[in-house]
């Protein structure tokens, strides 16, 4: 039975990649910083669990054996988000997370998935593939970047299956309460009259976080196809569209006051991913 280890497993997205792998034959080792959030978890007496604190990182550890030598790593882990321009990302994540992947690899590892941003394609508009040259404007996308860069610099020296998933816009129960539809559903529980947002005409790409879980795992435990997928809808929906679809979806009504906030000036005003080569992956599953 396929070995796979999940980091950052109690996270938004995380819970559910664990979840996932659950409904497929693997000895799943899932591994966080908080035991006692993940215990919480339903599926936290189902895996093998491990807690692992990222500042507690120590080179002259055996990471690969540390973790019972996985067969798969899905490598989710990432902290200090939402706030997307701190230097912790540039100064104190890479390089901790570039050493612990490459002490992995060095280890015994063969198979790595690791999880990257949309936003490393900085304000370029469009649809967007992966082959067009990055372009990260702030320092979360610039240092998800260079840990690619760096993935795939450790795999010409020591050779290892590698995919970079591309995360896009995704939404659903557990994501961070700044989040557009986590404040619109308490002002709808608050029974607010008027929930204030942006002008709403930026288009964007999204994904039920259930979604984005199976994608992820689909993409992962195949080794047909490697490097950059993004990881999308491939359908542009304006995000006023969005907050009115997911109203009307949960039968619920409140007044949007348009244009109440300014645009965010580190993304494009309107960009979607392609996702030619994720469903050429899901296709052959």
């Amino acid at each position: 039975m396929k070995k796979v280890l999940v980091t950052g497993a109690s996270g938004f997205i995380g819970r559910y990649v664990v979840r996932y792998l659950l409904n497929g034959h693997f000895h799943i080792i899932a591994t966080s910083a908080d035991e006692i959030k993940a215990s919480q978890l339903d599926w936290y007496g189902k895996v093998e669990y491990i807690p692992f604190d990222f500042e507690n990182f120590d080179q002259q550890t055996d990471y690969f054996r540390f973790f019972n030598e996985p067969d798969l790593v899905i490598h989710l882990a990432w902290e200090g988000l939402p706030n997307y321009r701190s230097a912790f990302h540039t100064d104190v994540n890479l390089p901790r997370h570039a050493l612990f992947l490459q002490n992995l690899v060095e280890h015994g590892l063969r198979d790595l998935t690791v999880t990257g941003t949309c936003f490393e394609y900085g304000m370029q508009e469009g649809c967007l593939n992966e082959n067009l040259e990055p372009q990260p404007g702030n320092s979360y996308a610039i240092a998800k970047n260079e840990l690619r860069r760096e993935l795939e610099q450790l795999q010409q020296r020591t050779p290892f299956f590698f995919k970079w998933i591309r995360l896009f816009y995704m939404y659903g129960k557990g994501q961070n309460p700044n989040s557009l539809l986590s404040q619109l559903d308490r002002a709808l529980e608050a029974g607010d009259e008027v929930f204030n947002m942006s002008g709403g005409e930026q288009v964007r790409d999204f994904l039920p976080v259930e979604k984005v879980a199976n994608y992820i795992v689909d993409i992962a435990i195949q080794n047909r196809i490697g490097g950059i997928v993004n990881c999308c809808s491939g359908k542009p929906v304006k995000v006023k569209d969005f907050v009115v679809d997911y109203l009307q979806q949960t039968k619920r009504s409140i007044r949007l006051n348009l244009g109440y906030y300014p645009y965010p000036d580190y993304e494009p005003m309107s960009f979607w991913g392609d996702n030619t080569k994720l469903k050429t992956i899901v296709s052959n599953e």
